[in-house]
């Protein structure tokens, strides 16, 4: 029994791992691609626009949980639950958040001057509807991942050389990435506890008299 697992914890053992790179990374891209519309169309984000970018960001924390504790060399079972048990609960939560606010335009897309919506669109569908397409895909890769979890999960892994670099990489992307995304929060809501529904200006700037 242990010559024919330990190979297999060996080399599929890693995959989890660097499956979780790949989590955190590719939501932080998503979340860059928000703000990449944002600042460059001056896209104002919305209430549910940055609701659904905080479960991107929960998302990607809990594969960042994977990949820091790969990196520490101490990973468990326990570990790969928690991590992917908080990022399918973040992408149930951001799905239903980006549903909703789909469904609030929904109405809009018949009416005869065609359709509109919250804010652009990307490749013809606005950005609540690709963020509630994500979110599914999301859901069933990690009812995948924890299928094969058996196989494809090594205990005691530790992230040495090559897998450290990437992991380091990715972690340090989310962090600067979500710096970034606090920072246009603050600047949008300003000096002010809740965030206008339609916002439509950096009310910060406002508020300390620097625009008028």
């Amino acid at each position: 029994m242990t010559e024919t697992t330990t190979p297999r914890a060996g080399v599929a053992g890693h995959l989890q791992y660097w499956l979780a790179c790949v989590f955190v990374v590719g939501w932080t891209g998503v979340i860059c691609g928000g703000l990449a519309v944002q600042f460059g169309t001056w896209d104002y984000p919305c209430p549910l626009c940055m609701l659904q970018r905080m479960f991107m960001a929960l998302a990607a924390l809990g594969a960042a949980v994977i990949v820091r504790r790969g990196m520490l060399g101490v990973i468990t079972a326990r570990d790969y639950m928690s991590g992917w048990g908080l990022a399918l609960i973040a992408c149930i939560a951001g799905g239903f958040t980006s549903w909703r606010q789909t469904m609030l335009h929904i109405n809009d897309w018949q009416k005869p001057d065609g359709p509109v919506g919250y804010g652009g669109a990307v490749l013809g569908l606005h950005l609540y509807v690709w963020a509630w397409i994500l979110f599914v895909a999301a859901v069933f890769a990690i009812g995948l991942v924890l299928s094969f979890g058996h196989g494809t999960a090594a205990s005691g892994f530790a992230a040495t050389g090559g897998h450290r670099a990437v992991g380091m990489i990715a972690l340090w992307f989310l962090g600067a990435v979500l710096v970034v995304n606090l920072v246009s929060v603050f600047c949008l809501a300003g000096l002010h506890w809740f965030l206008p529904d339609d916002p439509d200006r950096y009310q910060l700037f406002y508020d300390l008299g620097i625009l008028k």
